[in-house]
């Protein structure tokens, strides 16, 4: 049985700064058996970053959609997970105000690090919060999970324009926040194939160049992924094959 004891020194086993900034996509499943659940899970990873930023994403792009484009701030549940859904119910975490790729956030500069993302009419704009962790060298960690649930390489291809990733047309969506105001957001949606479902065919790659390490939270194995490697190595890559993820076949040719 895990506790928040023993989930605290997996992450600093890990390496996990205390101090930086941490970004974790999820499966409480993966974890094992802990004591009092996934509260227990939340309450190690906030005393851990106490002194740092502790993110997860609250992602809605599943239901707000045109036909139901009204992102409601405060009661919206998020579409990826128990730990993201408890998390943004807690006292003094933050939500970002995207209508389908926000994120919910927790201790140093939470403020700043979510303000402004409902400016942007695409899911991973630089600006918002998935460019912020790049430009706070965060640490990403997949618990439990693989690179196909790692939304900061949507943005990589956002960034680099590959084509055919986003609709060229905007849909009408609205954030609300918790007084009644609506916010008009205008946004571009993914589009195409799944094309995060291909992300895998990278993994070897980023583990032989250190962007990416292997750990262990209770029983699930972690992806621990350094945002300015990744970013580095990928931009590279698509620069030299856009089509990179384009099939899910495994990596072919020569990139370095």
């Amino acid at each position: 049985m895990h506790t928040k004891a023993s989930l605290m020194y997996d992450l600093e086993r890990m390496g996990i700064d205390p101090k930086g900034t941490t970004l974790m996509h999820s499966s409480m499943k993966s974890i094992g058996a802990v004591e009092q659940g996934a509260d227990t899970v939340l309450d190690a990873l906030s005393e851990y970053m106490k002194d740092g930023l502790l993110v997860l994403p609250t992602h809605t792009w599943s239901y707000i959609i045109a036909s139901n484009p009204r992102f409601y701030l405060e009661s919206s549940p998020s579409c990826v997970g128990i730990l993201p859904e408890l998390f943004r119910k807690r006292p003094g975490v933050l939500r970002s105000y995207h209508p389908t790729h926000s994120v919910a956030a927790l201790g140093r500069d939470a403020e700043e690090f979510v303000r402004g993302d409902e400016r942007f009419d695409t899911p991973c704009h630089r600006e918002s919060a998935w460019g912020k962790l790049l430009d706070r060298e965060a640490t990403i960690i997949l618990v439990g999970v693989d690179l196909r649930r790692n939304t900061f390489i949507h943005g990589i291809e956002e960034w680099m324009d590959i084509p055919g990733r986003l609709t060229d047309g905007h849909e009408e969506l609205f954030t609300v926040l918790g007084d009644g105001t609506e916010i008009r957001v205008p946004s571009r949606r993914h589009c195409g194939l799944s094309w995060s479902m291909h992300f895998w065919k990278v993994e070897d790659v980023l583990l032989e160049h250190g962007a990416v390490r292997m750990g262990k939270l209770g029983d699930a194995d972690v992806r621990i992924c350094d945002t300015v490697k990744l970013n580095e190595i990928l931009s590279h890559m698509l620069k030299i094959n856009p089509e990179l993820f384009s099939d899910n076949e495994p990596l072919s040719g020569t990139y370095f």
